[in-house]
């Protein structure tokens, strides 16, 4: 039934985002974007030579294959996306990419005015939570074929604790940056230790680790190197009639200014200096997220963090005061009564 339901489901969604990455202004013609594309095509194609009616136990082994296979084939696509992201950025800091405003002489764009592209925006929130809904498809119909795991029901944990999510994340954090900077500030977490709610573990993780190295970035360069760090804090809050799980992360790393807010959810917006991008289009992992990556990169992570939590009717926040520091919320919701997010 599971089987029938995605080899139904499945041709549709990636049809969906061939279209739209056919569609989408300026990002299209970017070479990592094209591979992207004949991703996703040669999914498509591999789904339509399977019978439409998945009958026997043959079939569903068959099928099984198949769509691990594109689990597998897709599993770069968060990190090849974003190298599109970049391609984009140079072409636009090279003055390749020219606005098509019908004049005889194209205009280059004004990065300013890239770094706020609203209809690739659109797309790629579009584009993101819908991989988000396919992984998590065919990723929960391939657990659920493996042996039982206590507290689990394929991917989503009924007994996930974020305290423990959280310590994880910290520890995989403190040694990115130490990593980059020979130190990392204590992360003291708080509240409710002892909780539990039913919700994916990964998502979690993906989420938290992103809030937690910017925080100990921020306040590493804030500081300075060989200073004493002010503590990165993480609060879990819940109650009986709370309607959602509520994490906050706060650091003392000086904020973001007041200009700069809109564009941290901007896909094609990153602090890591133009080296640091470069060296990341040659990163080649084949996962969604790795401690390997450095601290700052193609710019992705927030948006990215805040369609997870979006995904489960979930929410991000943040607010920052410059000069201080910045303090981000996650908003988890009990999965359980909660459609996913589909986009259009």
């Amino acid at each position: 039934q599971v089987a029938g339901f995605l080899r139904r489901e499945l041709p549709i969604r990636l049809a969906h985002r061939i279209k739209d990455l056919d569609n989408v202004p300026l990002m299209k013609d970017m070479p990592s974007v094209q591979q992207v594309k004949s991703l996703y095509l040669q999914s498509f194609l591999d789904l339509l030579k399977i019978e439409k009616e998945v009958k026997t136990v043959e079939d569903e082994a068959i099928f099984a294959k198949v769509v691990e296979g594109i689990y597998e084939r897709h599993s770069s696509v968060l990190v090849t996306m974003a190298r599109g992201a970049f391609e984009l950025r140079k072409a636009v800091r090279e003055g390749k990419i020219t606005s098509e405003n019908g004049d005889d002489d194209d205009q280059p764009i004004p990065i300013a005015d890239y770094d706020l592209m609203e209809d690739l925006h659109e797309f790629l929130d579009r584009f993101y939570v819908s991989r988000i809904g396919i992984r998590v498809l065919i990723g929960q119909y391939l657990a659920l074929r493996q042996h039982p795991v206590e507290n689990y029901i394929g991917m989503v944990c009924n007994k996930t604790s974020p305290y423990e999510v959280v310590q994880q994340a910290v520890d995989d954090a403190t040694f990115m940056c130490t990593r980059r900077y020979g130190d990392a500030p204590e992360v003291i977490i708080s509240g409710r230790l002892d909780l539990t709610f039913p919700y994916v573990p990964t998502h979690l993780h993906y989420i938290m680790l992103e809030l937690l190295k910017n925080s100990m970035r921020a306040t590493v360069d804030w500081h300075g190197v060989d200073s004493d760090y002010p503590p990165v804090k993480v609060i879990i809050a819940d109650g009986k009639e709370n309607e959602d799980v509520v994490i906050k992360v706060s650091d003392e790393g000086g904020g973001i200014p007041r200009s700069n807010m809109p564009r941290i959810w901007s896909y094609l917006f990153t602090t890591a200096d133009p080296a640091i991008q470069e060296g990341m289009v040659a990163f080649n992992d084949q996962v969604d997220h790795s401690i390997d990556s450095p601290l700052a990169g193609l710019g992705y992570g927030l948006p990215i963090s805040r369609s997870y939590a979006r995904y489960f009717g979930g929410d991000m926040s943040v607010i920052s005061m410059e000069g201080y520091g910045t303090d981000a919320f996650v908003h988890l919701t009990r999965l359980g009564n909660r459609r996913e997010l589909l986009p259009v």
